[in-house]
């Protein structure tokens, strides 16, 4: 099996496994009449129009929970999940109470960022440098360089431009 695909939740794969069927389906139909209506046996809930809406921005991918399903899953595939996984410990640190901050961005540095970190992700040495710096008093904002740098590489590199 994928290194980090056991990481993912059994229900986010089966999504994928069926989103990727579904689109596989709508691609194949001529007929652009479809409603995107669930039929009662149908476990998913989404619009025809909502993968068209993912090529508009990465923003609209990633604020989709379809769409975030299936790009984990391809970043699985890729051998890049930690980028996601790590963009989105840093949005919730973002929300997280300013007592447990100190707390959980050791637990973010030490998982993604630090010295023999078990899933590393893709920085350079200034950018290291400073979230480093910034874990001496980490704040709301301590790993917005860092997680830029990764939104970054992931729409550069992972994320289909159109010609």
């Amino acid at each position: 099996m994928c290194r980090g695909l056991d990481s993912l939740p059994v229900t986010c794969l089966e999504r994928a496994k069926e989103l990727k069927a579904l689109f596989g389906s709508l691609l194949q139909k001529s007929d652009h009449s479809i409603t995107g209506k669930e039929k009662k046996n149908d476990k998913l809930k989404l619009n025809v129009d909502e993968p068209l809406r993912w090529e508009e921005s990465f923003d609209k991918l990633l604020s989709s929970q379809n769409g975030l399903c299936l790009f984990r899953a391809f970043l699985v595939s890729e051998f890049s999940e930690e980028n996601i996984a790590f963009y989105l410990a840093c949005q919730d640190y973002q929300a997280t109470k300013p007592s447990k901050q100190a707390t959980k961005a050791k637990k973010i540095y030490d998982e993604f960022i630090g010295c023999d970190a078990p899933r590393e992700v893709n920085l350079d040495h200034v950018t290291k440098a400073i979230t480093k710096e910034n874990m001496e008093h980490p704040r709301q904002s301590c790993f917005d360089l860092a997680q830029a740098k990764i939104y970054t590489l992931m729409e550069k590199d992972c994320y289909p431009s159109l010609p």
